[in-house]
């Protein structure tokens, strides 16, 4: 546990990408996986089975290949990241992190769209046809009525897809992101000797993660429990 202590300052760097892998593919993976739930209990026949096929393929392919196919096959077909090469002081974001970012992006949309769809599913059919009864069309109905509800009752299942998204991060550290997982590997290797030590740093560094996590998931599920 000495050599983390002794170089905290690349263990508060290496977390920092960890937690910006999550943050940012957290946000688009919401916003994509919304945009799969509407289309999968849209009226449009082309979009659902086009949202099902999507979902039942990305679910069910692990997600080492997912980020294989975005780190090294999908350059070869001309899905490249190279315009991207950002840098904040000592942190750089690179074609190597856009990668993993819109990997871990495609496939956590996957189940965020199921998490909101068994939302959508809790949310009376009266308050749809109410809506369409006033007026609203399919967009207006589902942006104003439907997943705001959808969303409260989704919190729970959101928030476990969440934490899976922070700790499949470490995966990022194969492809040569210099995150969490990355780190500690360089550690072990450094300090063969510490490695325990190292094992359990890094693991509570993650459980407290997720508990921050969890605490903003419980807060936002008590505060729009009592706003229904």
């Amino acid at each position: 546990m000495q050599v983390v202590l002794d170089n905290w300052d690349l263990v508060v760097r290496a977390f920092t990408y960890t937690v910006l892998l999550f943050l940012i593919a957290g946000v688009l993976s919401l916003v994509f996986g919304t945009l799969l739930a509407a289309m999968r209990v849209g009226p449009i026949g082309v979009l659902v089975k086009a949202a099902a096929v999507y979902v039942t393929i990305v679910r069910n392919t692990p997600l080492l290949i997912v980020l294989i196919f975005f780190r090294i096959a999908g350059p070869k077909v001309g899905l490249q990241f190279g315009f991207v090469d950002i840098v904040i002081g000592e942190i750089r974001i690179n074609k190597l992190f856009a990668a993993c970012v819109v990997a871990l992006t495609v496939y956590t949309s996957a189940f965020v769209c199921e998490a909101l769809r068994s939302g959508v599913n809790a949310v009376p059919l009266g308050q749809a046809e109410a809506a369409r009864a006033i007026g609203l069309p399919f967009g207006g109905a589902m942006t104003q009525v439907i997943l705001p509800q959808a969303f409260r009752a989704s919190v729970p299942p959101l928030a476990s897809v969440q934490i899976a998204l922070l700790k499949n991060t470490t995966l990022c550290g194969l492809f040569g992101v210099s995150e969490a997982f990355y780190r500690m590997k360089l550690f072990t290797n450094d300090e063969p000797g510490q490695r325990i030590g190292i094992f359990l740093s890094f693991a509570l560094i993650f459980v407290l993660l997720v508990e921050i996590v969890s605490f903003v998931a419980n807060r936002l599920e008590r505060r729009w429990r009592v706003a229904a």
